[in-house]
Protein backbone atom coordinates (compact mmCIF):
# COMPACT_ATOMS: atom_id res chain seq x y z
CA UNK A 1 0.00 0.00 0.00
CA UNK A 2 1.35 3.47 -0.94
CA UNK A 3 0.25 6.40 1.23
CA UNK A 4 0.86 10.05 0.28
CA UNK A 5 1.33 12.89 2.75
CA UNK A 6 -1.00 15.89 2.72
CA UNK A 7 1.79 18.37 3.55
CA UNK A 8 4.48 17.15 1.20
CA UNK A 9 5.59 14.83 -1.57
CA UNK A 10 6.79 12.04 0.70
CA UNK A 11 5.35 8.59 0.06
CA UNK A 12 4.93 5.93 2.73
CA UNK A 13 4.63 2.25 1.89
CA UNK A 14 3.31 -0.72 3.84
CA UNK A 15 3.80 -4.36 2.83
CA UNK A 16 1.57 -7.17 4.00
CA UNK A 17 -1.62 -9.06 3.29
CA UNK A 18 -5.24 -7.98 3.21
CA UNK A 19 -8.00 -10.53 3.85
CA UNK A 20 -10.75 -10.00 1.27
CA UNK A 21 -12.56 -13.30 1.90
CA UNK A 22 -12.25 -15.12 5.23
CA UNK A 23 -13.01 -18.61 3.93
CA UNK A 24 -11.84 -21.26 6.39
CA UNK A 25 -10.62 -18.52 8.75
CA UNK A 26 -14.24 -18.12 9.90
CA UNK A 27 -14.08 -21.50 11.64
CA UNK A 28 -10.34 -21.57 12.27
CA UNK A 29 -9.02 -20.15 15.53
CA UNK A 30 -6.66 -17.63 14.00
CA UNK A 31 -4.01 -16.24 16.35
CA UNK A 32 -1.89 -13.15 16.08
CA UNK A 33 1.30 -15.23 16.46
CA UNK A 34 0.57 -17.08 13.23
CA UNK A 35 0.35 -13.72 11.49
CA UNK A 36 3.76 -12.47 12.60
CA UNK A 37 6.78 -12.24 10.36
CA UNK A 38 10.33 -13.14 11.39
CA UNK A 39 10.91 -9.73 13.01
CA UNK A 40 7.75 -10.06 15.09
CA UNK A 41 5.73 -7.50 13.09
CA UNK A 42 2.22 -8.25 11.84
CA UNK A 43 1.96 -8.96 8.10
CA UNK A 44 -1.82 -8.39 8.05
CA UNK A 45 -2.94 -4.98 6.77
CA UNK A 46 -6.37 -3.38 7.20
CA UNK A 47 -8.71 -3.38 4.21
CA UNK A 48 -8.56 0.08 2.61
CA UNK A 49 -9.85 1.69 -0.59
CA UNK A 50 -8.08 3.81 -3.19
CA UNK A 51 -8.17 7.57 -2.26
CA UNK A 52 -9.37 6.68 1.24
CA UNK A 53 -8.29 9.30 3.80
CA UNK A 54 -6.09 7.94 6.57
CA UNK A 55 -5.34 9.66 9.86
CA UNK A 56 -1.98 9.26 11.54
CA UNK A 57 -2.08 7.47 14.87
CA UNK A 58 1.66 7.28 15.56
CA UNK A 59 4.79 7.46 13.44
CA UNK A 60 7.95 5.60 14.36
CA UNK A 61 11.55 5.94 13.25
CA UNK A 62 13.53 2.83 14.19
CA UNK A 63 17.31 2.64 14.17
CA UNK A 64 18.49 -0.11 11.84
CA UNK A 65 21.90 -1.71 11.34
CA UNK A 66 23.48 -3.05 8.17
CA UNK A 67 23.23 -6.82 8.00
CA UNK A 68 26.14 -9.08 7.16
CA UNK A 69 25.56 -11.65 4.40
CA UNK A 70 23.63 -14.62 5.81
CA UNK A 71 25.53 -17.86 6.33
CA UNK A 72 24.72 -20.86 4.19
CA UNK A 73 22.52 -23.77 5.14
CA UNK A 74 22.67 -27.03 3.19
CA UNK A 75 19.73 -25.86 1.07
CA UNK A 76 21.10 -22.39 0.29
CA UNK A 77 24.55 -23.84 -0.45
CA UNK A 78 23.04 -26.25 -2.99
CA UNK A 79 21.16 -23.32 -4.55
CA UNK A 80 24.42 -21.36 -4.82
CA UNK A 81 26.18 -24.31 -6.46
CA UNK A 82 23.35 -24.52 -8.99
CA UNK A 83 23.68 -20.79 -9.75
CA UNK A 84 27.43 -21.14 -10.31
CA UNK A 85 26.96 -24.23 -12.48
CA UNK A 86 29.11 -26.34 -10.16
CA UNK A 87 28.32 -30.02 -9.70
CA UNK A 88 25.23 -32.01 -10.54
CA UNK A 89 22.20 -33.03 -8.42
CA UNK A 90 23.87 -36.37 -7.73
CA UNK A 91 27.06 -34.70 -6.41
CA UNK A 92 25.63 -31.94 -4.18
CA UNK A 93 24.98 -34.10 -1.11
CA UNK A 94 28.34 -36.00 -1.28
CA UNK A 95 30.22 -32.70 -1.71
CA UNK A 96 28.68 -31.13 1.40
CA UNK A 97 29.06 -34.39 3.34
CA UNK A 98 32.76 -34.62 2.43
CA UNK A 99 33.71 -31.14 3.64
CA UNK A 100 31.81 -31.81 6.87
CA UNK A 101 33.58 -35.14 7.43
CA UNK A 102 36.96 -33.48 6.87
CA UNK A 103 35.92 -30.83 9.43
CA UNK A 104 36.34 -27.94 6.99
CA UNK A 105 32.87 -26.77 8.00
CA UNK A 106 30.55 -27.55 10.89
CA UNK A 107 26.81 -27.21 11.31
CA UNK A 108 25.74 -25.38 14.43
CA UNK A 109 24.01 -22.50 16.16
CA UNK A 110 25.20 -19.12 17.40
CA UNK A 111 23.38 -17.50 20.30
CA UNK A 112 24.12 -13.93 19.21
CA UNK A 113 24.32 -10.99 21.59
CA UNK A 114 22.03 -8.31 22.91
CA UNK A 115 22.33 -4.80 21.47
CA UNK A 116 20.50 -1.50 21.97
CA UNK A 117 18.69 0.51 19.32
CA UNK A 118 16.89 3.88 19.39
CA UNK A 119 13.21 4.38 18.63
CA UNK A 120 11.67 7.81 17.90
CA UNK A 121 7.86 8.00 18.22
CA UNK A 122 5.71 10.88 16.92
CA UNK A 123 2.29 10.92 18.64
CA UNK A 124 -1.05 12.42 17.56
CA UNK A 125 -0.27 15.50 19.63
CA UNK A 126 2.95 16.05 17.66
CA UNK A 127 5.10 15.09 20.65
CA UNK A 128 8.33 13.19 19.93
CA UNK A 129 9.60 10.65 22.44
CA UNK A 130 13.00 8.97 22.30
CA UNK A 131 13.12 5.40 23.55
CA UNK A 132 15.97 2.93 23.89
CA UNK A 133 15.21 -0.74 23.34
CA UNK A 134 17.18 -3.95 23.07
CA UNK A 135 17.16 -6.78 20.55
CA UNK A 136 19.11 -9.95 19.90
CA UNK A 137 21.64 -9.64 17.10
CA UNK A 138 23.57 -12.34 15.27
CA UNK A 139 21.35 -15.29 16.20
CA UNK A 140 22.00 -18.12 13.75
CA UNK A 141 20.41 -21.56 13.77
CA UNK A 142 21.38 -24.68 11.81
CA UNK A 143 23.93 -22.78 9.71
CA UNK A 144 27.24 -23.93 8.20
CA UNK A 145 30.33 -22.35 9.80
CA UNK A 146 33.90 -22.58 8.45
CA UNK A 147 36.41 -24.12 10.85
CA UNK A 148 39.97 -22.91 11.41
CA UNK A 149 41.44 -25.77 9.42
CA UNK A 150 38.89 -25.16 6.66
CA UNK A 151 39.93 -21.52 6.31
CA UNK A 152 43.64 -22.42 6.33
CA UNK A 153 43.15 -25.08 3.64
CA UNK A 154 41.05 -22.67 1.57
CA UNK A 155 43.70 -19.91 1.79
CA UNK A 156 46.44 -22.38 0.82
CA UNK A 157 44.50 -23.65 -2.21
CA UNK A 158 43.60 -20.13 -3.36
CA UNK A 159 47.24 -19.09 -3.19
CA UNK A 160 48.65 -22.24 -4.79
CA UNK A 161 45.96 -23.05 -7.38
CA UNK A 162 44.11 -19.79 -8.18
CA UNK A 163 43.01 -20.94 -11.65
CA UNK A 164 41.62 -24.28 -10.46
CA UNK A 165 39.88 -22.70 -7.45
CA UNK A 166 38.10 -20.30 -9.79
CA UNK A 167 34.34 -20.99 -9.92
CA UNK A 168 34.36 -20.55 -13.70
CA UNK A 169 36.98 -23.28 -14.11
CA UNK A 170 34.88 -25.80 -12.19
CA UNK A 171 31.73 -24.92 -14.14
CA UNK A 172 33.62 -25.24 -17.45
CA UNK A 173 35.06 -28.64 -16.50
CA UNK A 174 31.53 -29.85 -15.75
CA UNK A 175 30.59 -29.06 -19.36
CA UNK A 176 33.66 -30.93 -20.60
CA UNK A 177 32.62 -33.95 -18.54
CA UNK A 178 29.22 -33.87 -20.23
CA UNK A 179 30.93 -33.82 -23.63
CA UNK A 180 33.07 -36.81 -22.63
CA UNK A 181 29.95 -38.70 -21.47
CA UNK A 182 28.24 -37.97 -24.80
CA UNK A 183 31.28 -39.08 -26.80
CA UNK A 184 32.00 -35.60 -28.20
CA UNK A 185 35.37 -35.26 -26.43
CA UNK A 186 38.15 -37.76 -25.69
CA UNK A 187 38.89 -38.00 -21.97
CA UNK A 188 42.62 -38.63 -22.60
CA UNK A 189 42.89 -35.32 -24.41
CA UNK A 190 41.04 -33.52 -21.60
CA UNK A 191 43.28 -34.99 -18.89
CA UNK A 192 46.41 -34.20 -20.93
CA UNK A 193 45.45 -30.53 -21.25
CA UNK A 194 44.69 -30.32 -17.54
CA UNK A 195 47.92 -31.92 -16.28
CA UNK A 196 50.21 -29.82 -18.46
CA UNK A 197 49.26 -26.79 -16.37
CA UNK A 198 48.46 -28.63 -13.13
CA UNK A 199 51.71 -30.56 -12.62
CA UNK A 200 54.04 -27.50 -12.40
CA UNK A 201 51.60 -25.89 -9.95
CA UNK A 202 51.74 -29.01 -7.75
CA UNK A 203 55.55 -28.94 -7.70
CA UNK A 204 55.52 -25.27 -6.71
CA UNK A 205 52.89 -25.88 -4.01
CA UNK A 206 54.91 -28.81 -2.62
CA UNK A 207 57.88 -26.50 -2.09
CA UNK A 208 55.61 -23.92 -0.46
CA UNK A 209 53.90 -26.42 1.87
CA UNK A 210 56.98 -26.50 4.12
CA UNK A 211 56.06 -23.04 5.36
CA UNK A 212 53.71 -22.45 8.27
CA UNK A 213 50.41 -22.01 6.48
CA UNK A 214 47.81 -19.93 8.29
CA UNK A 215 50.14 -18.84 11.11
CA UNK A 216 49.24 -15.51 12.77
CA UNK A 217 51.47 -13.53 15.12
CA UNK A 218 49.56 -12.25 18.17
CA UNK A 219 52.35 -10.40 19.99
CA UNK A 220 55.02 -11.15 22.58
CA UNK A 221 54.82 -12.98 25.89
CA UNK A 222 55.31 -10.31 28.61
CA UNK A 223 57.19 -12.78 30.84
CA UNK A 224 59.72 -14.20 28.37
CA UNK A 225 59.53 -11.68 25.53
CA UNK A 226 59.15 -14.54 23.05
CA UNK A 227 56.68 -14.28 20.12
CA UNK A 228 53.18 -15.70 20.58
CA UNK A 229 51.51 -17.09 17.46
CA UNK A 230 48.48 -19.19 16.56
CA UNK A 231 48.53 -21.88 13.88
CA UNK A 232 47.21 -25.27 12.83
CA UNK A 233 48.94 -28.23 14.47
CA UNK A 234 48.64 -31.98 14.15
CA UNK A 235 45.54 -32.12 16.36
CA UNK A 236 43.97 -28.80 15.41
CA UNK A 237 44.52 -25.08 16.12
CA UNK A 238 47.05 -24.20 18.81
CA UNK A 239 48.93 -21.31 20.38
CA UNK A 240 52.74 -21.37 20.37
CA UNK A 241 55.14 -19.36 22.53
CA UNK A 242 58.60 -19.13 20.97
CA UNK A 243 60.01 -20.63 17.79
CA UNK A 244 61.85 -23.81 16.85
CA UNK A 245 65.06 -21.77 16.47
CA UNK A 246 65.04 -20.65 20.13
CA UNK A 247 67.39 -22.27 22.65
CA UNK A 248 64.40 -22.90 24.92
CA UNK A 249 61.78 -25.26 23.50
CA UNK A 250 58.51 -23.68 22.32
CA UNK A 251 55.41 -24.00 24.52
CA UNK A 252 52.10 -25.19 23.04
CA UNK A 253 48.45 -24.98 24.12
CA UNK A 254 45.34 -26.09 22.22
CA UNK A 255 42.59 -23.61 21.48
CA UNK A 256 39.30 -24.18 23.27
CA UNK A 257 36.37 -25.41 21.21
CA UNK A 258 34.61 -22.03 21.17
CA UNK A 259 37.77 -20.10 20.16
CA UNK A 260 38.87 -19.23 16.63
CA UNK A 261 42.29 -18.53 15.12
CA UNK A 262 40.95 -15.38 13.45
CA UNK A 263 39.52 -13.76 16.56
CA UNK A 264 41.64 -14.96 19.52
CA UNK A 265 43.53 -12.16 21.27
CA UNK A 266 46.98 -12.21 22.89
CA UNK A 267 45.43 -12.12 26.38
CA UNK A 268 43.10 -15.05 25.60
CA UNK A 269 46.01 -17.00 24.11
CA UNK A 270 48.19 -16.52 27.20
CA UNK A 271 45.30 -17.66 29.43
CA UNK A 272 45.46 -21.07 27.73
CA UNK A 273 48.88 -21.67 29.29
CA UNK A 274 47.30 -21.48 32.75
CA UNK A 275 45.94 -24.97 32.02
CA UNK A 276 46.20 -27.62 33.32
CA UNK A 277 45.30 -25.98 36.65
CA UNK A 278 45.35 -27.92 39.92
CA UNK A 279 42.22 -27.37 42.03
CA UNK A 280 42.98 -29.51 45.10
CA UNK A 281 42.31 -33.08 46.16
CA UNK A 282 39.33 -35.34 46.87
CA UNK A 283 39.58 -38.67 48.68
CA UNK A 284 43.40 -38.54 48.52
CA UNK A 285 43.44 -38.00 44.74
CA UNK A 286 44.40 -34.78 42.95
CA UNK A 287 41.81 -32.90 40.91
CA UNK A 288 42.86 -30.62 38.06
CA UNK A 289 41.23 -28.92 35.08
CA UNK A 290 42.73 -29.00 31.60
CA UNK A 291 42.08 -28.57 27.90
CA UNK A 292 42.55 -31.41 25.44
CA UNK A 293 41.84 -32.40 21.87
CA UNK A 294 38.15 -33.00 22.63
CA UNK A 295 37.55 -29.98 24.87
CA UNK A 296 37.88 -29.00 28.51
CA UNK A 297 37.96 -31.70 31.19
CA UNK A 298 38.33 -32.43 34.90
CA UNK A 299 41.02 -34.97 35.78
CA UNK A 300 40.56 -37.02 38.94
CA UNK A 301 43.38 -39.51 39.32
CA UNK A 302 43.21 -41.54 36.09
CA UNK A 303 39.59 -40.57 35.43
CA UNK A 304 38.60 -37.82 32.99
CA UNK A 305 35.27 -35.97 33.18
CA UNK A 306 34.11 -33.59 30.43
CA UNK A 307 33.60 -30.02 31.56
CA UNK A 308 30.23 -28.53 30.46
CA UNK A 309 30.54 -25.75 27.88
CA UNK A 310 28.90 -23.20 30.17
CA UNK A 311 31.66 -23.59 32.81
CA UNK A 312 34.87 -21.63 32.22
CA UNK A 313 37.93 -23.85 32.94
CA UNK A 314 39.77 -20.80 34.29
CA UNK A 315 37.03 -20.10 36.83
CA UNK A 316 35.84 -23.58 37.89
CA UNK A 317 36.47 -24.30 41.58
CA UNK A 318 37.13 -27.46 43.61
CA UNK A 319 33.51 -27.84 44.78
CA UNK A 320 32.17 -27.75 41.21
CA UNK A 321 34.81 -30.25 40.09
CA UNK A 322 33.98 -32.68 42.94
CA UNK A 323 30.29 -32.52 42.04
CA UNK A 324 31.07 -33.33 38.39
CA UNK A 325 33.27 -36.26 39.45
CA UNK A 326 30.56 -37.64 41.76
CA UNK A 327 27.94 -37.36 39.01
CA UNK A 328 30.23 -39.21 36.60
CA UNK A 329 30.89 -41.97 39.14
CA UNK A 330 27.14 -42.36 39.74
CA UNK A 331 26.53 -42.60 35.97
CA UNK A 332 29.22 -45.27 35.67
CA UNK A 333 27.68 -47.27 38.54
CA UNK A 334 24.27 -47.17 36.86
CA UNK A 335 25.86 -48.24 33.59
CA UNK A 336 27.20 -51.52 35.03
CA UNK A 337 24.48 -54.18 35.27
CA UNK A 338 26.72 -57.14 36.15
CA UNK A 339 30.39 -57.94 36.66
CA UNK A 340 32.04 -61.32 37.29
CA UNK A 341 34.88 -62.40 39.56
CA UNK A 342 35.93 -65.07 37.04
CA UNK A 343 36.82 -62.37 34.48
CA UNK A 344 36.93 -58.66 35.49
CA UNK A 345 37.09 -57.67 31.80
CA UNK A 346 33.69 -59.22 31.11
CA UNK A 347 30.83 -56.82 31.92
CA UNK A 348 27.12 -56.46 31.23
CA UNK A 349 26.48 -52.76 30.62
CA UNK A 350 23.66 -50.33 29.90
CA UNK A 351 24.43 -48.55 26.65
CA UNK A 352 22.96 -45.83 24.51
CA UNK A 353 21.07 -48.38 22.42
CA UNK A 354 20.27 -50.81 25.22
CA UNK A 355 22.12 -53.41 27.34
CA UNK A 356 25.10 -55.30 25.91
CA UNK A 357 28.06 -57.49 26.87
CA UNK A 358 31.61 -56.21 26.57
CA UNK A 359 34.89 -58.12 26.82
CA UNK A 360 38.37 -56.84 25.98
CA UNK A 361 37.01 -53.92 23.96
CA UNK A 362 34.59 -56.05 21.93
CA UNK A 363 30.81 -55.60 22.29
CA UNK A 364 28.16 -58.31 21.93
CA UNK A 365 24.38 -58.02 21.61
CA UNK A 366 21.92 -59.37 24.16
CA UNK A 367 18.69 -60.87 22.73
CA UNK A 368 15.68 -58.57 23.24
CA UNK A 369 13.67 -61.16 25.21
CA UNK A 370 16.57 -61.80 27.62
CA UNK A 371 16.73 -59.96 30.94
CA UNK A 372 20.38 -58.73 31.14
CA UNK A 373 20.31 -58.78 34.96
CA UNK A 374 19.72 -62.56 34.97
CA UNK A 375 22.69 -63.43 32.75
CA UNK A 376 25.27 -65.63 34.44
CA UNK A 377 28.95 -65.80 33.56
CA UNK A 378 28.33 -68.96 31.52
CA UNK A 379 25.39 -67.32 29.70
CA UNK A 380 27.61 -64.42 28.67
CA UNK A 381 30.33 -66.73 27.37
CA UNK A 382 27.76 -68.64 25.37
CA UNK A 383 26.44 -65.44 23.73
CA UNK A 384 29.98 -64.31 22.96
CA UNK A 385 30.78 -67.69 21.42
CA UNK A 386 27.67 -67.60 19.21
CA UNK A 387 28.39 -64.10 17.93
CA UNK A 388 32.15 -64.42 17.54
CA UNK A 389 32.26 -68.04 16.42
CA UNK A 390 35.20 -68.68 18.78
CA UNK A 391 34.72 -71.96 20.64
CA UNK A 392 37.78 -71.23 22.79
CA UNK A 393 35.87 -68.51 24.71
CA UNK A 394 34.33 -71.00 27.15
CA UNK A 395 37.69 -72.49 27.95
CA UNK A 396 39.20 -69.08 28.50
CA UNK A 397 42.06 -69.74 26.10
CA UNK A 398 42.71 -69.62 22.41
CA UNK A 399 43.12 -72.79 20.39
CA UNK A 400 46.32 -72.67 18.39
CA UNK A 401 46.23 -74.64 15.20
CA UNK A 402 49.38 -76.34 14.00
CA UNK A 403 50.59 -75.23 10.63
CA UNK A 404 50.82 -78.07 8.10
CA UNK A 405 54.40 -79.19 7.55
CA UNK A 406 55.81 -78.63 4.14
CA UNK A 407 56.94 -81.69 2.22
CA UNK A 408 60.42 -81.53 0.88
Amino acid sequence: ITISHSNGNQLFTANGEVITFEGFLKVYEYSEKENESENGKSKLLPSVQVHQELNMDTAQAVQRFSLKPPRYTEATLVRKLEELGIGRPSTYAPTISTIQQREYIEKGNREGEERQYNLLVLSKTRQISDKSKTEMSGVEKAKLFPTDIGMVVNDFLLESFPDIMNFQFTATVEKYFDQVAEGELEWVRLIDQFYKAFHPAVLEATAYSGKKVGSRLLGNDPKSGRPVSVRIGRFGPLVQIGTAEDEEKPLFASLRKEQSMDSISLEEALDLFKLPRELGSFEDKKISVGNGRYGNYIRYGNQFVSLPEEIDPLEVNLEQAIELVKNKQEEDRKKIISSFEQDPELLVLNGRYGPYITKKGQNYKIPKKTDPATLSYEDCLELIEKQSGDSSVKKGRKITRKKPTKKK
